[in-house]
């Protein structure tokens, strides 16, 4: 991960919980299925390919190309706002779970799932710089292949003693919102992908407050 200011990392901490919490509810709602974790999304695929699985087939591909949409959308909407491109990217993702709320509660459905994943597309360039994803918000097998290494440093004296804390916060803030999504799925059933929509407006305004 790289360095930027403490306050700037809380707000990293907060959108990663966001991912977390709306990968939790996908997981809950939609029979394993993910909307930020592409690797077991591409793992299912394969599965079902071989299996024969037409729509398990359909649904996992469906994820993947809605999450790459949502990262060009969240990059087309960064580049276009300039210095208001992070404000710009949280509206998109902010506008793509309320979509995915109501396809969920109205239909269709797996429309819902797809606009999930592409607001956790789009999430990750929130700190998009110079043409490229500053730091990944959805993802953590990154994040925890730099808190191993350095980790390692560490004990080896052959880096900084701390430089781990940054990155077992940050996933330990996704974690933490994969808590709070179970725990509202069994509270409030499909009804917490609408939370997770206001929850994404309530980090807008953060976002918008927070300099880098």
């Amino acid at each position: 991960m790289q360095r930027m200011p403490v306050s700037l990392l809380m707000v990293a901490v907060l959108l990663a919980a966001l991912a977390g919490f709306v990968d939790a509810v996908a997981f809950s709602s939609f029979a394993g299925f993910f909307a930020s974790f592409m690797s077991g999304n591409s793992t299912r695929l394969g599965v079902a390919l071989v299996a024969g699985l037409e729509g398990e087939i359909w649904t996992a591909a469906g994820l993947l190309l809605g999450f790459v949409s949502g990262v060009m959308g969240g990059a087309i909407a960064a580049r276009a706002a300039g210095v208001r491109g992070r404000e710009a990217v949280m509206l998109l993702v902010t506008a793509l779970l309320a979509l995915a709320a109501l396809c969920v509660g109205l239909g269709p459905r797996q429309l819902g799932l797809v606009l999930l994943a592409g607001a956790m597309g789009a999430e990750n360039a929130v700190f998009l710089r110079d043409g490229e994803v500053r730091l990944g918000l959805t993802y953590m097998t990154g994040t925890l292949v730099r808190f191993g290494q350095r980790l390692a440093d560490a004990l080896m004296g052959a880096g900084p003693r701390f430089a781990w804390w940054r990155d077992l916060l940050f996933w330990g803030g996704f974690v933490g919102g994969t808590l709070g999504g179970a725990a509202a799925f069994v509270v409030l059933g499909d009804r917490a992908i609408g939370l997770a929509a206001v929850l994404a407006g309530l980090l807008t305004l953060l976002v918008a407050r927070t300099a880098d």
